[in-house]
């Protein structure tokens, strides 16, 4: 009961926060270099030569909603990193805005959750803003098309069931993954997600 309650009273917390996924697909990431908080160290998409595609998730340390699905993409990365999709985890919150989005404790949740890939700070947001990423979390699936370019080919939800994942009915993320190994076109390229809103600095005042 306790744990329905908490699911409940999380969802009603980020529904005042929320933010609502609008599809760009087709757009073009160019590659970034961001700070790595599992190992201290700088990573780019131009270091994986060897990737199909890249799993990217915007998340942050604080989100009731986006730390339901910590286990879920180390399982992701576990699966997808073998075959050449890794898991990127990118926090672009502002850390003036909300001292509990530090480095330092960026650091603290890895080490405590164990996560397996990449969590990154996106200290300046412009990768944030580059994906048009306006919440946590919000995934996407990027792509290598014939000449090289990370393309989106998926941007939205996780799956359907965040406090529940064993209920989850439709797992969007990896059904993306999955169809696009199998070079097939992506079935649903946009699922509707809601999260805790990145706020982007200078804009914070404006956007209540």
């Amino acid at each position: 009961m306790k744990k329905v309650l908490f699911f409940f009273s999380t969802v009603a917390f980020v529904f005042v926060f929320c933010s609502y996924t609008f599809i760009d697909k087709g757009k073009i990431v160019t590659n970034f270099k961001l700070k790595n908080a599992t190992n201290n160290e700088w990573v780019s998409l131009s270091d994986y030569k060897e990737a199909k595609g890249f799993i990217v998730i915007f998340t942050c340390n604080k989100c009731p909603m986006a730390k339901f699905y910590s286990q879920r993409l180390n399982q992701m990365d576990a699966k997808y990193k073998k075959m050449g999709v890794p898991v990127l985890a990118i926090n672009s919150m502002d850390t003036l805005a909300y001292a509990e989005e530090s480095f330092k404790l960026m650091q603290k949740k890895t080490k405590k959750e164990q996560f397996t890939f990449p969590y990154l700070q996106d200290k300046k947001q412009n990768i944030a803003k580059e994906f048009k990423a306006t919440h946590t979390p919000q995934a996407y699936v990027i792509w290598k098309n014939k000449s090289g370019k990370n393309v989106i080919k998926y941007q939205g939800a996780i799956d359907d069931n965040a406090g529940e994942p064993e209920k989850a009915k439709h797992h969007f993320l990896i059904d993306a993954v999955d169809e696009l190994l199998q070079n097939k076109e992506v079935s649903t390229p946009k699922s509707e997600s809601f999260g805790c809103r990145i706020f982007f600095r200078g804009q914070l005042q404006t956007m209540d």
